[in-house]
């Protein structure tokens, strides 16, 4: 009986942990190198309800940067296209999530447990004033850093076969593993503290990313 109590002790514990993990990691600093320096850029982070984008501006370096994409029925270089999304994150879950009601049961098993990774790029035009859309001034250092990062993250600038969710869009295959402690939104930390922008120790949760944003814009208001 007593070894029973401690393997369903042992059990809880694990989610109370990375749920207690997920408030208070974001708000510690992450390493990172200093590349701070004047503004010179700005990106947007889209948040949706699980996952958070990174929205670039088109602007001709960036379009030059991934023309790759063109190919795959991504505009990069069309006139109204604006902002560039980009995401990575599960391959069984987020190829399948054009909404959430299309998400099954073993795509979100597939993805806690540990599954292939996979980007997808789309474009859009202006963007309009929206709740969950956050922007950062990052210096040239850190904006170059950041593409750079980006684009190690490809493991091939050829699109999957695999329809996407706007007729804009594209998957490609990503390097990494997603799996429960390195979610899409991890993945975006790493990636943000690894251009030096600052950002929190672990961020494994939509909440995380916003509780990191809010410290670190909060830093830059003082």
């Amino acid at each position: 009986m007593r070894k029973a109590l401690r393997l369903l002790a042992a059990a809880l514990a694990v989610p109370i942990l990375y749920l207690a993990a997920s408030f208070g990691l974001p708000l510690i600093p992450g390493p990172g190198p200093d590349l701070s320096g004047p503004p010179a850029h700005t990106i947007g982070l889209l948040q949706g309800p699980i996952h958070t984008d990174i929205l670039f501006p088109l602007t001709p370096d960036t379009r030059a940067r991934f023309v790759f994409a063109e190919a795959a029925g991504v505009p990069v270089t069309h006139p109204d296209a604006q902002w560039l999304m980009f995401g990575w994150g599960s391959a069984a879950f987020y190829t399948t999530a054009g909404t959430y009601a299309d998400i099954t049961p073993s795509a979100v098993l597939t993805a806690a447990t540990g599954d292939a990774a996979v980007i997808r790029l789309d474009v859009t035009g202006p963007l309009p004033a929206l709740e969950n859309l956050r922007f950062l001034t990052l210096s040239e250092a850190q904006y170059q850093a950041l593409l750079t990062q980006v684009l190690a993250a490809f493991a091939s600038q050829t699109a999957l076969d695999h329809p996407g969710f706007t007729g804009l869009d594209a998957f490609f295959p990503a390097t990494g593993r997603f799996h429960a402690f390195r979610t899409c939104n991890v993945w975006l930390g790493e990636t943000l503290r690894a251009s030096g922008i600052p950002f929190g120790l672990w961020t494994p949760a939509n909440w995380s990313v916003t509780l990191s944003l809010d410290w670190h814009l909060a830093g830059l208001a003082d």
